[in-house]
């Protein structure tokens, strides 16, 4: 059913490693996630990550398959498009998001995006996009020709615009890890006039450092449960979310998504955009997003190239909120819409 003819789909496939004009890095989600990749199953592929029954009858090949990436993995080209003339490629790092979460598994990690800089350096790549923050690497090798992309700028776009305009909000509640993205988002609501408010005396205290004079007083704590928004971080509490008030818009900022524990309640994507038809051979879906949907971290690299814009971003700069927003709708990206029917 897609309109990508076949002769594009089979030259978009021969393209060299070394051609790509940007590289999405990203990571494997869980075990089970390599049944979803274009190299597992073509059905599961092509449609947002869950899990499935019969994936449990599996394990045997799952452990297999874990114990490979983890001894013997090597950082692999996953899928190939082609958008205006731009060559794009996602390359996957054979570690599963658990394995961030350990220490003495960093050396590993850093070593594992480190070479693929490196390598993405060599081909001559213009743009490579990072999960993390990539200022480490920038440091290390000031000679970089590259440009390393984090996203959050889009990040913050989209949230920002994901906020219903026609109720219009006038508070909202932030819940959830204070991250590089949180602080920019309460810094634009703020200086907008809407009311920001948290549950945590520490959160209050470290976002109010960051905020001008005149946007303080838009920053309100001790918060209520009672806001019918709420923008949600990594590590929001099981408990906290049980409190909300039916009818509640969950609205993350994060990669991955909160769990779904309210039915009476509405939960919008992560960040992300849909993407134009002009983008051929996207036949696989980007972990839990819909089909044809990308994520703002995997656009920002694309609108970075598109635009010439021959700068990083990551460590604590971010790029112009509003720029890069206006950018995206210009090449054709749309937001998506929440369906109060489906949730």
């Amino acid at each position: 059913m897609d309109k990508t003819t076949d002769k594009t789909h089979e030259k978009a496939m021969k393209t060299e490693e070394g051609s790509a004009d940007v590289v999405h890095l990203t990571h494997l989600t869980n075990p089970e996630s390599i049944y979803h990749l274009r190299l597992g199953f073509s059905s599961l592929a092509s449609t947002p990550q869950s899990s499935k029954w019969y994936l449990y009858l599996m394990w045997p090949v799952t452990l297999w398959t874990s114990l490979m990436t983890w001894f013997y993995g090597k950082t692999f080209v996953l899928e190939t498009n082609n958008f205006k003339m731009l060559n794009l490629q996602s390359w996957v790092i054979p570690r599963f998001h658990v394995q961030y979460v350990f220490k003495w598994q960093r050396e590993t990690l850093n070593k594992f995006i480190e070479e693929a800089i490196l390598e993405a350096e060599l081909s001559g790549v213009k743009g490579d996009k990072l999960n993390k923050f990539g200022e480490l690497y920038i440091k290390s090798y000031p000679q970089l020709k590259i440009k390393i992309v984090d996203g959050s700028s889009l990040v913050v776009a989209i949230v920002l615009n994901s906020i219903p305009k026609e109720d219009k909000t006038t508070q909202v509640l932030l819940c959830g890890k204070l991250t590089k993205i949180s602080y920019a988002i309460v810094n634009a609501l703020c200086e907008r006039g809407t009311k920001v408010t948290t549950m945590y005396k520490d959160d209050y205290d470290n976002l109010q450092s960051k905020l001008s004079s005149e946007s303080k007083k838009n920053l309100v704590f001790p918060g209520s449960y009672t806001a019918k928004i709420w923008l949600v971080g990594d590590q929001i509490k099981e408990a906290e979310q049980k409190k909300a008030p039916k009818g509640t818009l969950f609205i993350p900022f994060t990669q991955f998504p909160p769990k779904k524990l309210r039915k009476d309640c509405f939960y919008h994507t992560t960040p992300s955009m849909l993407a134009p038809s002009s983008l051929v051979n996207m036949h696989s879906c980007e972990n839990w997003l819909p089909r044809r949907v990308m994520s703002a971290w995997r656009i920002a690299g694309i609108l970075h190239a598109l635009e010439g814009w021959n700068v990083n971003e990551c460590g604590d700069f971010m790029f112009s909120i509003e720029k890069i927003w206006q950018a995206s709708l210009h090449h054709g990206f749309r937001p998506l819409k929440i369906n109060p029917l489906v949730n």
